[in-house]
């Protein structure tokens, strides 16, 4: 037997030594496993548990060095692991802020960053510096996002101004299902400690003076730009152009992702490639048709440096965001590989950039966003390489563009396909024409003009190469209309479990970064995502946080307690479901016989009655004893919401399985508040 453990611990140093030189693209897959780690804690590591964790990491990261080539890189994969946990946990105090306690009535001032649209197509202001009745400033929220509703036609607020106005404020919501998109973590990052609305108007306190420069640079940008281009048009332009949002009317950003061009919208690797693209080659040809300085200067490297300098620019101007911080590392580190003569477009190049937004922005792993760029660059940059060394991207014909945009289009669709559908519940089955319908414009026509555009602005002369960029945008969202008009343009799908993810990733990473033929074996892990997520069992029923609304799963779906109020809960359940039907719809699959009974209102809690096999879920408080199983605001601001799971075992009764959003959450930081 030990002969064996030999024989296989040799087999393994063997393999391993046969990786050096393709091992460093398992660098940021080792970090992201430490920083996903520490968002899998149930309780909060205490502070000598992160001590401990960071010894383990100086220790393995010496072992390593000291240790052989055969043995070394696990001690590196443990150091890496180790010190992505440590990172993440340093990055979630670092941006600590207070959070609000309870939910707040009363006047709000604050001074604007950031200008948006919600979800219900409102007006969203994101405020700092804030000011609120009765609370210390310590225990007041360092930022807040408020929705403007009602009649806001006394001041159209702008960037560095100071507003005060009166709101409805509460601290940010947890998951709307157990195990679901968790908005309490993601406000944390972004230091938001409270969201809510306002139905009156919003004032201006203080014009803004100094401070914000960028964003007030941006918003006046983009109101140039939507007034040379009206309406849907120019909104969508100002959105390339400035990362500016809030003119993107909730319909059209529907048809957008029905048809898989809402990635057109974010300032992301395409943008940033494009931009950077278009300034690199137009100063290699500007250049090159001036000889006497074109054949006495690295012209390439020139180019490189002046896109450089203006993806930098791209990037502030466009506020920064964290999709705009990665395609703009993705662009650095490629452009940076063109000045120092090394090859720019690589799966080191990619794990490069990886490393640095890791670093930056350890949460953004959790995103679809870094999930979705990161699987799309992976494979293509793995697909396109093996074709050049198979030689089959060569020659100069004018199939070669053709067939890579068809090809890249695929790559992508295909990458990102798995984690689009696992986040968004939705399969764009005519992502692919609509892409190869839009995207070449994008790099043609659209993306060019854009940056001949703000070149000309300082001159006044933009309007008509604003035109032609309208063009380019009017048939792109041509193309996003059609499709999204047709029955078949989406098919949704059931959410899956928290494990399918992270197998599916693992196994195509195996499959990509592995090299020798072992990295077959990565196909087993992806059919073992695809099985589980297969297998999902969805929750017979659900119940909002608030008690306010209960789904209950049928045979003909989930059946929602009642057909208005709670629209938010009830589109992400349905989603969830892989249901494309909407709350109205869903509401009249209420069965008669269940043994789940939805309460609203406070006559009906007072009348309250029930049996003790009964699920009684109530909107208001039950003062009273009784003898079912309740679910009211009183219970449930301690669970969060709940998802319980009926079912029998080979015929046989089960007792209810119930699993609460604060079990999954855990003890952390963001949860760490007490409502009232």
């Amino acid at each position: 037997m030990q002969g064996q453990d030999l024989a296989l611990f040799a087999r393994i140093a063997m393999a391993l030594v046969a990786q050096r030189g393709a091992l460093f693209p398992w660098v940021p897959v080792a970090l992201g496993a430490g920083i996903g780690g520490y968002f899998c804690w149930s309780v909060e590591p205490s502070l000598g548990l992160q001590a401990g964790i960071g010894a383990l990491a100086l220790v393995a990261g010496g072992l390593a060095l000291w240790a052989g080539p055969a043995v070394s890189p696990l001690f590196w994969a443990l150091t890496l692991i180790a010190s992505g946990e440590v990172l993440a946990a340093g990055r979630a105090h670092w941006v600590a802020a207070p959070v609000l306690q309870y939910r707040y009535y009363g006047p709000v001032q604050g001074r604007v960053i950031a200008i948006d649209r919600s979800g219900s197509d409102a007006v969203r202001l994101t405020l700092d510096r804030v000011v609120l009745d009765d609370h210390a400033r310590d225990e007041t929220p360092a930022r807040i996002r408020v929705s403007l509703h009602g009649d806001q036609h006394w001041h159209s607020p702008g960037a560095g101004e100071v507003v005060i106005l009166t709101a409805h404020l509460s601290p940010p919501s947890g998951p709307a299902e157990p195990g679901g998109f968790d908005f309490q973590r993601h406000a944390w990052f972004q230091r938001i400690g409270g969201v809510g609305y306002t139905r009156t108007p919003v004032l201006l306190l203080e014009p803004r003076r100094s401070g914000l420069p960028l964003v007030a640079a941006r918003l006046a940008l983009s109101a140039r730009v939507q007034a040379a281009l009206p309406g849907e048009t120019g909104a969508f332009a100002a959105a390339l152009m400035t990362g500016d949002r809030s003119g993107i009317g909730q319909d059209v950003l529907r048809d957008l992702r029905r048809a898989n061009l809402a990635h057109l919208l974010a300032i992301s690797g395409l943008h940033m490639g494009l931009v950077a693209g278009f300034v690199f080659a137009s100063i290699r040809v500007l250049l090159a048709l001036v000889p006497a300085i074109g054949l006495r200067v690295p012209a390439k490297k020139i180019a490189a440096l002046a896109a450089l300098t203006v993806a930098a620019g791209y990037l502030a101007l466009s506020g920064g965001n964290v999709a705009t911080e990665r395609a703009f590392v993705m662009v650095a580190v490629v452009l940076l590989a063109v000045v120092f003569d090394r090859r720019a477009l690589s799966l080191r190049a990619v794990a490069v950039a990886a490393i640095v937004v890791l670093l930056l922005r350890p949460e953004s792993l959790l995103s679809p966003g870094f999930q979705m760029s990161f699987a799309a660059t992976t494979a293509l940059v793995f697909v396109f390489g093996r074709l050049r060394d198979a030689g089959w991207m060569a020659g100069r014909g004018f199939w070669r563009p053709v067939l890579a945009v068809c090809l890249s289009s695929a790559v992508a669709g295909a990458a990102t396909a798995p984690f689009a559908a696992a986040h968004f519940n939705q399969i764009a089955v005519l992502g692919l024409p609509a892409n190869l319908l839009s995207v070449p414009l994008m790099g043609v026509l659209v993306m060019p003009a854009a940056v001949l555009a703000a070149l000309l602005m300082p001159l006044g002369a933009e309007a008509p190469v604003l035109w032609l960029m309208g063009l380019g945008l009017d048939w792109i969202l041509g193309v996003a209309h059609v499709v999204a008009a047709r029955d078949d343009a989406v098919r949704m799908v059931i959410s899956p479990d928290w494990v399918v993810l992270p197998v599916f990733a693992s196994g195509a990473l195996l499959l990509i970064l592995w090299r020798g033929r072992f990295n077959w074996a990565g196909l087993a892990p992806v059919a073992l995502a695809l099985l589980l997520w297969a297998r999902t069992d969805r929750p017979d029923l659900l119940i909002a946080e608030n008690g306010a609304l209960a789904g209950v799963m049928t045979d003909k779906g989930r059946a929602l307690s009642k057909e208005k109020g709670s629209s938010f809960v009830a589109e992400i359940w349905l989603e969830n479901d892989g249901d494309p039907a909407q709350q109205p719809i869903a509401a009249t699959r209420w069965p008669d016989a269940t043994p789940v009974q939805a309460l609203s209102g406070k006559r009906a809690a007072e009348s309250a009655g029930c049996g003790p096999d009964i699920w009684l879920v109530s909107s208001e408080v039950i003062d009273k004893e009784l003898p079912c199983r309740v679910f009211d605001p009183a219970k449930l601001r301690g669970t969060g919401a709940v998802a319980v799971y009926f079912g029998g075992d080979g015929g046989k009764e089960k007792a209810p399985r119930i699993v609460t959003a604060r079990q999954l959450a855990g003890d952390r930081p963001w949860t760490s508040y007490k409502s009232q």
